[in-house]
């Protein structure tokens, strides 16, 4: 099974590859759950670095999508040595404030699906750390990924 094969939750996702390496592995000899979470991150970047809000835009735009929530559920074990696929989606907004991404973490060689989270988001003002309206760099941005329009 490849990416084009796994069974998606949601259409086209944006998908990152990882495999599981030693440094993953806690003492109950499977990957750490924190490990999923950082990888969930990762995925939420590197999606939105390719949609053209990078850190330096955020920066100068002095935005950023903050986590306010995060949810998961670890269904399956994954080991060393694994190849995983780690799948984002930003499935909904209200265009002001707030925005939802959906991951799920599977693993190609049984077409398991190893965890399934959710992230919420709200737009602060990076220097003052304050909830703030999004940007229209922000709406163009993430518009056209957006699976819910409101």
């Amino acid at each position: 099974m490849n990416e084009a094969q796994a069974q998606w939750d949601h259409p086209a996702p944006f998908v990152v590859s990882h495999r599981v390496e030693a440094g993953d592995i806690d003492g109950l000899q499977h990957t750490n759950n924190t490990v999923y979470v950082k990888w969930c991150e990762q995925a939420a970047w590197a999606h939105s670095v390719s949609l053209g809000l990078d850190l330096d835009r955020y920066r100068a735009l002095d935005r950023a999508m903050a986590i306010t929530r995060s949810e998961y559920d670890y269904l399956r074990a994954s080991r060393e040595g694994e190849d995983l696929l780690t799948a984002t989606w930003i499935t909904g907004w209200d265009r002001r404030l707030t925005m939802r991404r959906r991951f799920q973490i599977v693993r190609p060689a049984d077409g398991a699906t190893i965890l399934r989270g959710g992230m919420e988001f709200a737009c602060i003002e990076i220097s003052s750390g304050r909830p703030r309206r999004m940007p229209a760099e922000f709406i163009e941005g993430y518009g056209p990924a957006v699976l819910e329009q409101p």
